[in-house]
């Protein structure tokens, strides 16, 4: 099989309506996965379903809101019956990402980021991995960010929630491994999305901090994601694969 060969796997993206989950559900599409799209916005599931579709492609959408945790479990048992009884890629790439000062956060926002950060993962993999360790393969692959390594004033939140989400990668590896379940993550640095171009100038403003100087785009991100998903990737376990520009080397 091609290193980049996902014929006959069944892969889900949450978040994969817009930005990088999009970008990453098309490319796995491209490489032969049955790709199941999750997300809120129904409409853009519906397009990019058909934008897969009209390129030959196999993909459905569930909709699902990732901070209601009965909606996660349900979201689990439907995307393996939509996936034909199995899912052999879970890619965790829905998040949001609150930012401000911590005295500023209140208790909702703080359950919403920790909900949709952590516990969907969570669930996720509780739900779906042992079926991938049954069957002795199987890749997921998590979305951290650059200020989970890091501290940043105004990322408290954010960053700590990401922070878990890279001890619970390591920790996945570590469990999952031994049955053929490679679990790692991608820690993206400034990144041009639908979410991000609120920040206007203050997103470029933080891709000048990095070596490369400049804002990543989301086939760059996406491409380190299918990367750690594929057979190329066989042997890589419990890695944080930083696509930031070099950020986190300097």
């Amino acid at each position: 099989m091609a290193n980049s060969d996902f014929s006959g796997q069944t892969a889900l993206v949450t978040g994969g309506t817009s930005g990088i989950g999009r970008e990453v559900a098309l490319q796995l599409a491209a490489g032969g996965a049955h790709v199941v799209v999750t997300g809120r916005n129904t409409e853009r599931g519906a397009a990019t379903v058909d934008a897969i579709r009209h390129s030959g492609g196999a993909a459905d959408f569930i909709a699902v809101d990732l901070a209601d945790a009965d909606a996660v479990a349900h979201l689990a048992a439907e995307a393996v019956r939509v996936g034909g009884g199995h899912v052999d890629v879970l890619v965790n790439n829905a998040g949001v990402f609150p930012f401000g000062p911590t005295a500023e956060v209140d208790t909702e926002t703080f359950d919403a980021v920790m909900a949709v950060n952590v516990r969907a993962p969570f669930t996720l993999v509780a739900a779906l991995a042992p079926g991938m360790a049954e069957r002795g393969h199987g890749a997921i692959v998590n979305l951290s960010t650059m200020v989970a390594s890091f501290g940043m004033s105004g990322m408290s939140l954010y960053g700590s929630s990401k922070a878990a989400l890279q001890l619970l990668t390591k920790a996945w590896a570590a469990e999952f491994g031994p049955s053929g379940v490679r679990v790692n993550a991608v820690s993206p640095g400034p990144t041009r999305t639908e979410g991000t171009d609120v920040m206007g100038d203050s997103l470029d403003a933080l891709a000048a901090t990095t070596p490369a100087g400049r804002v990543s785009t989301v086939t760059e991100v996406a491409a380190g994601i299918v990367f750690l998903a594929s057979a190329a990737a066989s042997n890589v376990h419990g890695v944080i694969l930083p696509v930031d520009g070099g950020r986190l080397a300097v």
